[in-house]
């Protein structure tokens, strides 16, 4: 192993990919490589390539304009670190043959959960905020948002025409696990008639009343629903697609059960539509390239300050960082205010 000054840094990708984790790549080697000279490696498919020793090189030239590319050169899986392996030792063996001092961890909260344990098992982690979803609430923007919401907004204006000319009801079910975020600003960015999210249970009664009086002002009803939604009759999120290697239950599936009780209750021909993965490919927005690479060159920049165990995070317009603890905390949802202002717009 070489001397400790030359100790290169491990980068991976995990969970969900999103708009913008190539950015946070190119953010990291660059300041790390021309400020710092530091070494990089990128661990292959998340936590899989962590357990398995899978890594490889990143240099200046492995990361040349890939920050206006979707997805993750490193590849990512939901790949949980602790199961059925040694966690902890596998980890630490695996950095040690590699002459991986420490890491860079980009994901959600399946990933920082992770990634805490093995802090808290003396592993040197810093964390990137990586969610689609908004759902951070140690960070006031996470990139990815921005594109999936403009994405979303972009398919619903689509979804307008159609249902105009044809005068259906139209449904369109967009991620948002536990809070409605996307649904949120998409629906509002696209006119939309109701907008179902998780953090509001919602009765049909309420929801046909809204289709009725958009239909009635002569306008074809377009509802949003997030997939954690849930009706006020119903306990659970409808999942009908098992659990992930975190536990926690694929969802997706609510618009399709909505528009067939919609049609049934209104007499409204209604047709429903999942935009699923769409949201999460592609071309990252501007917005989400520049935050992305801003939270690389900050993650660099904690590595060298040791400020293990905590994630850079926006705050308002500053890059700052928390401990993890923290930013596991709690959700970020979206507040009372928020969903009142938008329902303004309804019906």
């Amino acid at each position: 192993m070489r001397h400790d000054g030359f100790m290169k840094i491990g980068i991976l990708t995990s969970g969900g990919d999103c708009p913008g984790l190539n950015a946070v790549i190119r953010g990291v080697v660059l300041k790390g490589t021309q400020v710092y000279n530091k070494e990089f490696v990128g661990f292959r498919d998340g936590w899989r390539g962590v357990v398995e020793g899978d890594a490889m090189p990143l240099e200046r030239k492995d990361i040349q304009g890939i920050s206006k590319q979707g997805g993750t050169i490193l590849g990512t899986s939901r790949t949980n670190p602790f199961e059925g392996t040694n966690g902890a030792d596998t980890v630490r063996e695996n950095m040690e043959r590699l002459g991986v001092d420490s890491l860079i961890a980009i994901g959600g909260e399946g990933t920082l959960a992770a990634a805490k344990r093995l802090t808290d098992a003396g592993i040197k982690i810093v964390g990137v905020p990586k969610t689609v979803d908004n759902d951070l609430s140690a960070t006031d923007y996470t990139f990815g948002f921005d594109t999936a919401t403009q994405i979303a907004t972009d398919a619903m204006d689509r979804l307008r025409t159609t249902g105009d000319s044809h005068g259906r009801c139209m449904v369109a079910e967009v991620m948002g696990r536990h809070v409605g975020w996307i649904a949120l600003h998409s629906g509002m960015a696209a006119g939309a008639h109701a907008i179902l999210i998780p953090e509001q249970k919602t009765s049909m009664a309420q929801i046909v009343e809204w289709v009725n009086s958009a239909r009635d002002r002569g306008r074809a009803p377009l509802v949003v629903v997030a997939e954690g939604f849930t009706l006020d009759t119903m306990d659970d999120a409808h999942s009908e697609r098992g659990l992930d290697a975190f536990g926690r239950p694929r969802l997706g599936g609510i618009g399709d059960q909505l528009a067939p009780e919609i049609e049934a209750l209104t007499g409204l021909e209604t047709r429903s539509t999942t935009l699923g993965h769409i949201q999460r490919g592609g071309t990252p927005s501007a917005y989400d390239r520049v935050l992305a690479t801003r939270y690389g060159l900050a993650a660099v920049d904690a590595v060298i300050h040791g400020r293990w165990g905590r994630m850079v995070s926006l705050q308002g317009t500053e890059i700052t960082n928390v401990a993890f603890e923290d930013a596991l905390g709690k959700l970020n949802t979206v507040p009372q205010s928020r969903y009142d202002e938008a329902a303004i717009l309804f019906g």
